[in-house]
Formats: structure tokens, C-alpha cells, sequence
């Protein structure tokens, strides 16, 4: 293989009219959290995705010691402590018993003093529907208006909507998307989760890939998705291997690229993640929604590479910055996580 190609910050540079976008967006994001308790009608405020928490617990990541030289220096121990959050992305909190399958498994890394080494977000789908960041940012400005006024907002949607398909008529993004119908009523553990955008890992870019080990995707079909997960956590052991790719060559593994996946560029076993029997953490705790999962409070050498992983900075500190301020007022408590 060649050696990996290095960051560079131009792969996260916005233009002017983007960076517009993104402060209509933002200002969108805030209405919607300060909003999202009446939304979701729940006594709290919820994030702008992934609101629906299915599960939080703690677990471990193990260090393979068949790691390639080059990448030890990132790992100088055999184990890192682990938070996880299990969730869904609609935006809404319901109390349906089928939620659509689209799944995030958000993993936050702590040293041994308890600080923050990194946050990844992953999800359920190795791909992202649009490359244009102005496409992007007046389709989720679009959607947050949606959920705020309702019907006078439809259009709108409808309209950004359309502007993505084409963006969604890959040979990639047609291909998962059936895999992922095929697997829609499989349970949540069962799935593989991916980093869809590029992460550091010092000055190399890579993507991450979790597989589980040994899950039935048949259980507990009978219950909702919250309900069988909790079961599955408190009676059983999960672990999952975790893959990285590194980029080579932009044009079989482009950073601003996301509809398609990366290509000739194998896949390295990095470690195992490990959630031991009972490792739930209180779902009634407030401390646990207030999480952040946020992969830009990651340290810089671990954070996100690329425009459309750029704006996900500015949403996440919006969404966190007003959800925490409306549930400390509501609660009187602030996270110290």
C-alpha cells in the first residue's frame, strides 16, 4: 500500500454562502430544541436527531495487540473506558412499537482520569444522502421548520426533498439501502455501524466500522426496540469488533464523498468493544440525556475530516449549548459528563 494520505484543513474549509446557510440552520436548530419537549411531549429537552434514547451503558474498548506498528503510538493502553448510547434518528420522541430502522450507536473513549479522549457517532448505514453542503443545509433547515410549524413547513420539505435524489442514485447508496430493507425488522445489536464521514486519527483520515459478534437478529421481535434492547443488556454480554480504513488515494476514498463507500482500502482490526451483563446505566437520570456524544469536543487529533462533517460542529454545540440551559432549568442540574 501506499502511505496513507495526511489531513489537511482545506478538506473542511466552507464558502461564503455555506457558512450563511449554516447560521439560518443554526438559528432553526435552536427553535426546534427549545420547542422539542411540546414535540416529542416529553418534560425535557430532546436532541435534533437522534432524540429517542433507547439505551445508555457502560463498557470497555480492547486494544488488539496484532495492531500494525504504526498505529500504536494511538493506543498506549491495553483497555479504554467506555460511555454508549443506543438510539433512533427521528427527530421526534413516540412511543410506537416499530420505529424505522435507522439506528445510532454513539461510542464516547475516557482515559484513565475520566477525561475525554473521543466521541464517534455511528450509525446503522455506511453512507450519507447528499454531498452539496448547501443542499444539505437547507434540507435539515427544511426539516427542523417541518417539525416546528407543521404544515406551513411541507412545502419546503417536499421541495429539498426532490433536490436529493440524485444524490441517492448510486450504485452504493441503492445497494444499502436494499440491505438495509432486508434487515428493517432485525434487532438493533445485530446491525454493523459506520462512521459515514472521515475521522482523524492523528494526521492519517479514516473510517470506522463496528461488527457485532454473535447477536440473534431475531429477538425479542414481539416487543418494541427499547424494551428488547434493555432485556438483551441485562442478561447478556455484547462485544463487536471495530474496523478502521485508511485513506490512500482521494479517488477511491474521497473525504467529501459520502454517498459512495471507500474502495481498495483494507479493512485493519483495531479492537473489540465489550458491554459486560448489566451495565445499564439509570435511563430515569437526567445526567444520561444531558451525554454529549459530540465528536468536536473530541481531542484534534481525533475529530471529524470534511465540509459536511464541519457543519455537524456547529449543530451538535447549538443543540447541546440550548438543550443543556432548557434542562438545567427544568431539572436544576447540570451534566458533569
Amino acid at each position: 500500500m501506499p502511505n496513507p494520505i495526511l489531513y489537511n484543513k482545506k478538506f473542511d474549509e466552507l464558502n461564503e454562502e455555506e457558512k450563511k446557510l449554516l447560521e439560518i440552520n443554526k438559528k432553526t436548530i435552536t427553535d426546534f430544541v427549545e420547542q422539542s419537549s411540546s414535540i416529542s411531549d416529553v418534560n425535557y429537552a430532546t436532541r435534533n436527531a437522534h432524540a429517542k434514547t433507547y439505551a445508555v451503558s457502560k463498557g470497555i474498548f480492547l486494544v488488539d495487540p496484532n495492531i500494525p506498528e504504526f498505529l500504536k503510538p494511538f493506543f498506549d493502553k491495553e483497555k479504554f473506558d467506555l460511555f454508549i448510547r443506543l438510539s433512533n434518528a427521528q427527530f421526534k420522541i413516540t412511543n410506537s412499537k416499530r420505529d424505522i430502522p435507522a439506528y445510532g450507536f454513539a461510542v464516547q473513549i475516557r482515559d484513565e482520569n475520566n477525561n475525554l479522549l473521543s466521541n464517534y457517532p455511528l450509525v446503522n448505514f455506511p453512507l450519507f444522502p447528499v454531498n452539496s453542503v448547501s443542499i444539505f443545509l437547507k434540507l435539515f433547515t427544511a426539516i427542523n421548520i417541518f417539525y416546528i410549524k407543521k404544515w406551513n413547513g411541507l412545502f419546503s420539505l417536499i421541495t429539498q426533498i426532490i433536490k436529493v435524489i440524485p444524490s441517492v442514485c448510486t450504485r452504493s447508496f441503492i445497494r444499502n439501502a436494499l440491505k438495509l430493507f432486508r434487515k428493517r425488522n432485525d434487532f438493533i445489536l445485530s446491525f454493523d455501524y459506520h462512521s459515514v464521514g472521515a475521522y482523524r486519527l492523528g494526521d492519517y483520515m479514516m473510517k470506522i466500522k463496528l461488527i457485532p459478534k454473535s447477536v440473534n437478529k431475531n429477538m425479542d421481535k414481539k416487543q418494541n426496540m427499547k424494551k428488547a434492547l434493555r432485556n438483551y443488556l441485562q442478561r447478556n454480554y455484547f462485544a463487536a469488533d471495530v474496523l478502521i480504513q485508511l485513506c490512500y488515494d482521494l479517488k477511491d476514498q474521497p473525504i467529501n464523498k459520502l454517498n459512495v463507500e471507500w474502495k481498495n482500502s483494507p479493512f485493519i482490526k483495531i479492537g473489540e468493544v465489550k458491554i459486560e451483563k448489566g451495565a445499564l446505566l439509570d435511563p430515569r437520570d437526567c445526567s444520561n440525556e444531558l451525554l454529549s456524544f459530540n465528536p468536536f469536543e473530541s481531542k484534534v487529533i481525533f475529530q471529524p475530516v470534511g465540509k459536511i462533517q464541519r457543519l455537524r460542529d456547529s449543530a451538535y454545540k447549538v443543540s447541546v449549548q440550548t438543550r443543556r440551559k432548557i434542562n438545567t432549568l427544568l431539572h436544576g442540574k447540570k451534566s458533569e459528563l
